[in-house]
C-alpha cells in the first residue's frame, strides 16, 4: 500500500492540505507531488469548498526536494528529467490556477520548492521565525520549475539576488520581498488564517474566481485594446450573473447574500 504522504480534509467549506513527512521536513519526491496533485485537484472541483489551506505537520512547512528523489533524478536521461520535472510543474500550475482562494501557512524552513509553494498560493503567512532558502544552486541546481511563480512574487530584481547567492532571509524579509502577506508571532498560524477565511467569506466565490482568472489573464501584460476588451468582457459576465445580481440587489436591499448565509 502506498504511504500518505499528504492529508486532505474538508470542514466547514475549507479544504486543507497538509503534507505529512515530518521526519524529513515535509521534503517531496515523486509521489508527494502525484498525492498532492490530487488533493488540489479534488478541492478545486468540489463545489462545497470556499477556500483551500495549504500547510506542513510539524516543524517545517517544506525543506523542498528529497535527497533521495534528486539522487535518483541524477541518473535519468535528459528525456526522463524533463518527463519528472513536469509532474511538479503540473502541481505548481494547478495551485496556481486552482478557481478557490489559497491560503500557504508557513513555519520553520521553506526551502527550494517550499518557497515556490508559498509563491504559488494566494495569500500567504509564516510565522515569526521561519527560515526562506533558494538553495538551488548550493548543489549545481537551478530554481527553473518554481521560477515563474517566485518572480511573479518578488519580482525580477529581487529574484536576480536570491536565485544566485542562494542566502536564507527570515519572515519579515519574505514580507518586504512580497513573498508572503503578512507574519504572525509563532504558534499564531491558525488564529491568522481564521481571519483570512472570514474576510474570504464575505466575498461571492464565484466573483473571487473571476477576480482571480482576471489577475492571471491580465498581469504584465500591455494595456491594448485587447486587454481592456477582455476586461469589459469579465464584468458584464459578472453583472449579468446570478452572484451579480443578487448581490447588487442584497447590497440595495440592506440584507445578506446567500453565500454571506452560508458562511
Amino acid at each position: 500500500m502506498t504511504e500518505r504522504f499528504i492529508q486532505y480534509k474538508t470542514e466547514n467549506g475549507v479544504a486543507t492540505v497538509a503534507m505529512n513527512r515530518p521526519d524529513v521536513h515535509n521534503a517531496f519526491n515523486e509521489e508527494v507531488i502525484r498525492q498532492m496533485t490530487e488533493a488540489f485537484e479534488s478541492a478545486c472541483a468540489d463545489a462545497g469548498v470556499r477556500a483551500v489551506v495549504l500547510r506542513g505537520n510539524g516543524k517545517s512547512f517544506s525543506a523542498g526536494g528529497d535527497l533521495n528523489w534528486m539522487k535518483r533524478s541524477a541518473a535519468y536521461s535528459f528525456e526522463e528529467n524533463v518527463a519528472d520535472a513536469m509532474g511538479l510543474g503540473t502541481l505548481l500550475k494547478t495551485i496556481n490556477t486552482c478557481p478557490k482562494p489559497t491560503i500557504a501557512l508557513v513555519q520553520g524552513n521553506a526551502f527550494g520548492g517550499g518557497v515556490g509553494l508559498t509563491a504559488c498560493c494566494d495569500i500567504a503567512i509564516a510565522e515569526e521565525g521561519t527560515r526562506f532558502c533558494l538553495s538551488e544552486v548550493r548543489i549545481g541546481l537551478i530554481p527553473s520549475i518554481i521560477a515563474p511563480y517566485v518572480i511573479a512574487a518578488i519580482g525580477e530584481r529581487q529574484a536576480r539576488r536570491y536565485f544566485l547567492t542562494a542566502e536564507r532571509f527570515d519572515a519579515s524579509v519574505a514580507q518586504s520581498l512580497g513573498l508572503v502577506h503578512e507574519t504572525c508571532p509563532q504558534g499564531g498560524l491558525d488564529a491568522a488564517k481564521d481571519k483570512i477565511l472570514a474576510a474570504l467569506a464575505d466575498g461571492a466565490p464565484s466573483a473571487q474566481a473571476r477576480g482571480k482568472k482576471v489577475i492571471l489573464e491580465i498581469s504584465k501584460k500591455q494595456i491594448d485594446d485587447a486587454v481592456i476588451k477582455f476586461t469589459a468582457e469579465q464584468i458584464a459576465e459578472a453583472r449579468a450573473s446570478d452572484e451579480g445580481r443578487e448581490g447588487l440587489s442584497a447590497f440595495l436591499g440592506k440584507s445578506e447574500p446567500n453565500w454571506r448565509k452560508k458562511a
